[in-house]
């Protein structure tokens, strides 16, 4: 953590306060939407007769509860450090029953763990919200709203809210390259598949715009052949695996590049790109820079790299979390997802395009 404040640029940490002191105030009456997979989701899944679960302990060890809540983290996920961070009260998922009369105002979390681009992602997992089902389902969302504050206020409190997705990673973990020779990988070669992807892409945020919302924090994937699950198969020394490497390599610019595209369509900053694989490269290339000891192994599982199965009772599970880059074989710690909102906050164009998120709620403000 001493060089977090290379993380901030030129800005100080006394700028920073001053800055989100100031966000708080502008932005308590913002509603939050979330969709995307199992690193944004916050419970959806516990509803669900799925094997694509976190609900079991040592999940949620360090949140506030001390329990496992459906997050696939020892204690907050992003969505839930962007709620902190902003003042807001953490979302709920859309599932819950306790998603009801004003905490609709709050927004909601639509997010399901294995849920892809494509509909054929994530199929071994069985029930899961796929992404045109979460839309759906914040369609639906806004009829209920529509019930409690009526249509004009309704369609306001979308239209200002923000928006967090995060998709991509399992179109190629958990359908590509899932096991040799896939149904996709014998269709599209991966030159041919990332496009395709991206193509289908643009549908789900397209529909997203025609649904009211004006502000989407969409995510990259991360450097998905250095996930301790990935190293566990695949690397001897602790090398990153590079097909999956190549894959995120080839996906990320064309998403940057795609929702550069659809910004000039609708002549707006609507779709706000986070480069989270330079964010996880940073951990994984210097993890000592940040405070950690470990960017390989994960701090809870089995095998080599602590990378095989499951997060289960029965698995390894280290006693400082924060000093870990990875706390499942797939998923980050706490800490890690508070490096990475610290970045969509403040981050530069390196990390953030066009503006990071603290710029965004500014220009809101005064709009």
């Amino acid at each position: 953590m001493a060089k977090l404040g290379n993380l901030l640029g030129p800005i100080s940490i006394f700028w920073l306060v001053l800055i989100l002191k100031g966000l708080i105030v502008e932005a308590e009456s913002k509603a939050f939407f979330v969709f995307g997979d199992s690193l944004v989701d916050n419970g959806n899944n516990n509803y669900l007769a799925t094997t694509a679960r976190a609900d079991s302990p040592p999940y949620g060890i360090d949140y506030p509860l001390h329990r496992p809540t459906g997050r696939f983290s020892n204690g907050l996920n992003i969505p839930d450090i962007i709620s902190e961070k902003m003042g807001w009260e953490p979302t709920l998922p859309y599932l819950s029953p306790e998603l009801r009369g004003k905490n609709l105002l709050i927004g909601a979390n639509f997010a399901s763990a294995g849920v892809g681009v494509l509909n054929d992602t994530g199929y071994q997992f069985a029930n899961i919200i796929r992404i045109y089902q979460q839309l759906d389902y914040f369609e639906e969302y806004q009829q209920r709203l529509k019930g409690l504050v009526g249509k004009e206020k309704a369609h306001k409190h979308v239209k200002e809210s923000l928006v967090l997705i995060t998709l991509g990673g399992n179109d190629f973990v958990n359908n590509y390259y899932l096991v040799p020779y896939s149904a996709r990988s014998q269709q599209y070669s991966l030159q041919k598949y990332v496009p395709f992807v991206i193509s289908e892409y643009k549908k789900v945020l397209q529909r997203l715009y025609k649904l009211g919302a004006r502000r989407v924090l969409v995510t990259g994937t991360g450097p998905l052949g250095c996930v301790p699950a990935e190293l566990a198969q695949h690397s001897r020394r602790g090398e990153c695996a590079q097909d999956l490497m190549k894959a995120a390599s080839l996906f990320n610019p064309q998403l940057v590049q795609m929702l550069k595209q659809l910004n000039h369509e609708y002549a707006k900053d609507v779709y706000i790109a986070a480069n989270t694989n330079q964010m996880h490269m940073d951990f994984i290339s210097n993890p000592t820079q940040f405070g950690f000891t470990t960017s390989k192994e994960a701090c809870c599982g089995q095998g080599p790299y602590n990378g095989l199965g499951l997060c289960t009772p029965l698995s390894n599970l280290c006693s400082n979390r924060d000093a870990y880059v990875f706390w499942d074989p797939f998923h980050p710690t706490e800490k890690a997802n508070r490096l990475i909102v610290q970045q969509i906050l403040m981050g530069t164009n390196k990390y953030v395009y066009p503006m990071n998120l603290s710029a965004i709620m500014a220009m809101d403000s005064r709009a």
